[in-house]
Parts: C-alpha cells; structure tokens; sequence
C-alpha cells in the first residue's frame, strides 16, 4: 500500500476468474487489505458474486489487466495459457502476473513467451482447494524462473500469512504433483469406480467399518466429489501422467496376479519393499492415529453432551449454531433451540470449548441489566458478593450503585442496590438466589 495526503492507496488486484473455485475463494483472503477487480465468463454470475462480497466488476479481461498491479489467472487448466495470451499485451508496465493452477510447465513456458519483460510473472499452485477457510499452515508452490522485484514482496506477504512455501523447478513441481494428486487421485477414483461396479451400498459398510476405512472413505469421498472436469485437466495435463497411471495399473496387475497365484512370499515381498519405501512410518501411524482419535473424541464429547447445551460452528459456512443436544443419530447431531430443531452432519462440525462458546455468546447475544436492591446484615462484605456472582459465567458485570440505611432499615442491617449484567433474565434471577443466600432479602 501507499500512503498519499493521509490516505491509503490500496494496490489493485484483479482476478480473471473469480466467480467460482479458487478465484472467488481468493476475493475473502484479499479483499481487506487490496482493491480487488474481478471478470468472469458468466457476467451475471460475475456482478453478483462482486456485489455480494464488496468487490468491483469488470466485464473485459483485457480491462482487467490494464487497470491491475497484481493479476491471478484462476482458469480452469485448459483454458489458463490461452487466457495468458489473451491478456499479456494488456499488462502494464510493471505489474505483475501470477497463476494458480495445478499445473506448472504450459503457463511458465506461456508466460515467459508471451509476457513483455516490463512484466514479472510467478506461476503458483495453491495446494488446498476453494473449501479453505484460512491460509495459516497451507503450502503454496513458487515455480519462478527469475526473481524481479515482486517475488520478496509475493514471499515475504505468503510468509506473513503463516503459509508453508515451497520454491521448485515448474518440472519439478510436476513430477511431484504427479504424486501428489495424479497418482492419489487415479487410484482413489479407481477404488470408487470398483465399489460402484460390485453394486455395494456405501450406507450398508457403516455398521461394519473400523475408524481406517472410516477416514480412507471419507477422502475418497472428497476426491471423487470434486469437479470431474478439473480431475480430469489434472490427469490429462500433466506431462508426467501418463507414466505415473501406468505404473499404477502395473503395480495392480503384479499384485493380483501373485495372490491369484497364491504366492505368499512374493506378496510379503512386495508388501516390506512398499513399507520401507513409505519413509517414516512412525510419524504416519502418530498422524493417523491423531485423526482416529479426534474421530472418537467428538463422538464422545457429543455423546456425553446430550442434553446440555453446546455451541457447534460449520467448518465451511463458519455459522455457529447454540441449542440443546437432544440427540446423536448416527452421524448427524440434533440441536434444539426453543421450537426450532437442526440437525447437522458431524463431519462438517467443530465443537466449541466453553470459552469459546462464552465469548460468542457475549458477543453476539443481548444481554440483559437489571438493578437489584437487596437487605443485608450491616457486616457484609461487599468485595465478596460481586466476586461470587462473577464466578458464573452468564454473569458479566454487577457494579454497586447505592448503598442505604434510613429509617425503614434496621439499625444493624444495610439496602445495597447492585446494577447486574447477565446473558439472560434466568441469569438475573439466579444472581437474587445467590443474594438470599448471603443472608439478604430481597426488596
């Protein structure tokens, strides 16, 4: 940012694509701190998505460029190196360009062709997708050829964010990410694909899955849920994919073969190679069992809840919802609030801790003040009443504000009226009980 006659001037960013995905994931990270332009091939889309999230709209891609300082192709695979093309005459002199697909070779080669050199140009891949509600811990690729004057700034903005950088060749990116997310993908669809073939019933697995097949379903889910067409650009556009697929259907072939063979000591052959080539098992078992045991941890904490309020936040909507725990119906959690019953899906919950819970509900629901004048015997130690009420949590503040012994107060008692803030009118009522049970009497 600039600083001009005392005002800032924020940088401009612009996204070409920032309707849907990553792109318009990205308008949350930048829109506080840069002036952010998005386009979109849907106009309508587009102008809605900026109005509802406070961004400006450009219907002209070339527009976009020209007006930018930073500009992020967030295009689908395909379409990037022709959208780079597209723009790079339109790009002023030194801004600049950045990417952010999963594929690194085509956009840098397309970059470093098409890009005037007034322009720098960083190709990056974001390694989480849109559903990413915070870029703390998250690894982002760097795949610069050359380091102008933007790539510290780029670094040291990502290093701010608490982000895990990664500087690579783009051919090196792409060997890796052939691992990464050809290899894992193509088997995990794989897997999906032969579950749908044998006819099974997913639902029908549940009473007999241990937590493994509970985690190893759940990520298959997330794979194969994904867009198929961005699955699809991703295998078919990384130059080391098809080798990667190949091996794959070899490994699947030889394994088959040897225990249609009944080959136990090759099978255990293959079994030891493949362990000792999976690197630190020990840290894979800690991490695993990290997961398992958060897994049955909510269940528990859920299980042992019924009845009493909770506060539970949608780990992608990011909206808390506050009730009673009626029940646990399998894996869905039934929230009642009032009238009103919600019943939501475990996996897509985080549990408040009570503090957490505390302080939402201090921030967000109207609290209630009332003045509360009680009779108590003259020796009463003030200092202590408003510390004891202050040791329950739905009671925020109590403040005295009058004390008096006139004629209608005996000679060896005192009227002190306190001033009390609470969460509810229940809370209220129960600082009274408490008064009472110093020995006052309420007037």
């Amino acid at each position: 940012m600039n600083y001009k006659n005392n005002l800032v001037i924020k940088m401009n960013v612009g996204i070409i694509g920032g309707s849907d995905g990553l792109g318009k994931t990205l308008i949350y990270y930048f829109r506080d701190e840069f002036e952010v332009y998005i386009s979109a091939r849907d106009h309508k889309k587009g102008r809605k998505v900026a109005s509802d999230l406070n961004v400006n709209y450009i219907e002209s891609n070339e527009g976009l460029a020209n007006i930018s300082d930073i500009l992020v192709i967030s295009v689908p695979i395909e379409s990037t190196c022709d959208v780079i093309r597209e723009v790079a005459p339109f790009m002023k002199a030194g801004s600049l360009m950045v990417d952010v697909t999963s594929v690194k070779e085509g956009p840098s080669r397309t970059m470093a062709e098409a890009l005037p050199d007034s322009v720098e140009y960083i190709p990056t891949h974001p390694v989480f997708g849109p559903r990413t509600t915070r870029l703390d811990n998250q690894v982002i690729v760097l795949t610069a050829d050359k380091k102008g004057k933007w790539y510290p700034k780029v670094y040291d903005y990502l290093a701010g964010k608490n982000m895990r950088i990664i500087e690579a060749s783009a051919e090196k990116h792409d060997f890796m990410m052939s691992i990464v997310q050809v290899l894992t993908h193509f088997s995990f669809i794989s897997t999906a694909s032969a579950i749908e073939k044998l006819k099974v019933n997913i639902s029908e697995t549940e009473d007999y899955e241990s937590p493994i097949y509970n985690l190893m379903i759940d990520m298959i889910a997330r794979i194969v849920s994904q867009n198929p067409y961005l699955t699809y650009n991703i295998q078919s556009m990384n130059e080391n994919g098809e080798t990667v697929r190949n091996t794959f259907a070899e490994a699947v072939n030889e394994l088959k073969d040897v225990i249609n063979n009944n080959d136990e000591d090759e099978f255990v052959k293959i079994a030891i190679r493949a362990t000792k080539n999976m690197g630190d098992i020990t840290n894979a078992l800690g991490r695993s069992d990290k997961a398992i045991g958060a897994l049955s941890y909510e269940y528990t904490y859920l299980n042992n809840s019924i009845g009493q309020e909770v506060g539970l936040k949608h780990i992608y909507s990011g909206t808390i919802h506050v009730g009673i725990l009626e029940d646990i119906d399998g894996k869905t959690a039934i929230l009642r609030n009032g009238t009103k019953i919600k019943k939501l899906r475990i996996a897509n919950i985080r549990i408040l801790l009570p503090e957490e819970l505390h302080q939402w509900k201090i921030e967000n629901w109207n609290t209630v003040t009332r003045s509360i004048s009680c009779v108590f015997p003259k020796n009463v130690n003030v200092e202590i009443i408003q510390k004891t009420v202050l040791m329950h949590d739905n009671l925020l503040d109590i403040r005295l504000t009058d004390a008096y012994n006139g004629p209608q107060i005996d000679d060896r008692s005192i009227s002190l009226t306190f001033e009390v803030t609470a969460l509810t009118k229940e809370d209220i009522e129960r600082v009274k009980e408490l008064f009472t049970a110093f020995g006052g009497v309420i007037r």
